[in-house]
């Protein structure tokens, strides 16, 4: 299948100029920035797996985040990943100012997703218009997304251009469409998921790496040590689209053990090149090439052999210290007034960073972890 989409040539499969930043962001909408003295580092947090520490790490990071984006709500990925990090925040917590962001969010925006309807970005908030749903049942929330999937549906499939082309994607959309299969109880959309996920690995995941590249323009592109590019942040966001995915996947899904196989090969991976730090570099197979250890890409990793520890489809044994190493890596990075910093800023591939830089969807990414781990 890879060959196929080689033969048929790059610019067949992607539109003219994407990256993970299609746009600027409009002015008063924080996502993120990097400042030059974003004071002392956290010394208050203990770095042991205990639910009630791990609680007070994720309320100061929350916290932190929250008076930066309050009364600036967005439809954008960026703060879907966040979005799905403060519902999870708030159910581990008890707490609903979290979740309560995201519905002054849904309110505002009518429960629209965003305005590309096909595009992954603009589906990844339906995640958290899907959670809020399964606590109200409120059909509001959750019925302009089940009119515009089924305008997608219609759209005729081209399997030669992939829908989901970049592996971020496979974050953004999937749970959306897996989600909405389970509150209605239309395959439909589950179908189509599963088909366009798989369309989506032929492509870009490579089953000796047991790696994604991020997209067909870097099949073939290498780090300085001659290895293959392969960014932490985008393995990340399938990482993390994977466990978001199975969390929803009915137990029968023909399909299912697919999803479990994939989530073991890239743990299994990523395990065997985790930094000495806990952490993982922006570059995964040149780890030297990159001063900072990338906060976002290793917090989607823990939330993933988190959720599969839990789950029973990884060993509690092998990954149990490797979560354990993640986790205090990650607060070694939490500053003394809650900034959570090292994330690499939007882009496509690894690249360089201040230490005090933190975004978003990075923050997302720390509290679903936490989350997770919370639950042990």
């Amino acid at each position: 299948m890879r060959s196929i989409f080689i033969a048929l040539g790059i610019a067949a499969l992607l539109p003219v100029a994407h990256t993970e930043q299609p746009f600027v962001p409009p002015p008063m909408r924080w996502v993120g920035d990097a400042v030059a003295d974003p004071g002392p580092l956290a010394s208050d947090l203990a770095t042991d797996l205990s639910p009630s520490s791990i609680k007070v790490a994720m309320r100061k990071v929350a916290d932190w985040q929250l008076t930066r984006i309050e009364g600036r709500p967005s439809q954008d990925w960026t703060f879907a990943a966040l979005y799905a990090g403060l519902i999870a925040t708030s159910e581990t917590l008890r707490d609903p100012r979290y979740a309560r962001e995201v519905e002054q969010a849904g309110e505002q925006f009518h429960w629209q997703l965003g305005p590309r309807e096909s595009h992954a970005d603009d589906q990844a908030i339906g995640q958290s218009y899907l959670a809020l749903y399964r606590r109200t049942h409120d059909r509001r929330l959750i019925a302009p997304m089940q009119a515009q999937f089924d305008r997608v549906l219609a759209i005729p499939d081209d399997p030669s251009k992939p829908v989901w082309w970049w592996c971020d994607a496979l974050f953004m959309a999937p749970r959306a469409w897996a989600g909405l299969a389970q509150v209605t109880g239309q395959s439909k959309y589950l179908d189509y998921m599963d088909r366009e996920w798989w369309i989506t690995t032929d492509l870009l995941y490579d089953p000796i790496e047991h790696l994604y590249s991020r997209d067909a323009t870097y099949l073939d592109r290498h780090e300085a040590n001659g290895r293959k590019i392969f960014w932490s942040r985008g393995n990340g966001w399938v990482m993390g689209g994977i466990v978001r995915v199975l969390d929803v996947l009915p137990r029968d899904y023909p399909g299912r053990a697919r999803y479990v196989d994939l989530l073991r090969e890239m743990a299994n991976r990523l395990a065997a090149i985790q930094g000495e730090d806990g952490l993982w570099r922006p570059g995964l197979l040149d780890a030297t090439a990159y001063p900072y250890a990338e906060v976002s890409g290793s917090a989607f990793y823990t939330y993933a052999m988190a959720w599969g520890i839990n789950h029973h489809v990884l060993d509690r044994k092998r990954f149990t210290p490797v979560v354990t190493r993640a986790w205090r890596g990650l607060l070694s990075h939490i500053y003394e007034d809650g900034r959570l910093g090292s994330i690499q800023p939007i882009g496509a591939a690894p690249d360089a960073f201040q230490p005090s830089s933190s975004y978003v969807y990075g923050v997302g990414a720390l509290l679903l972890a936490g989350s997770e781990l919370a639950r042990r």
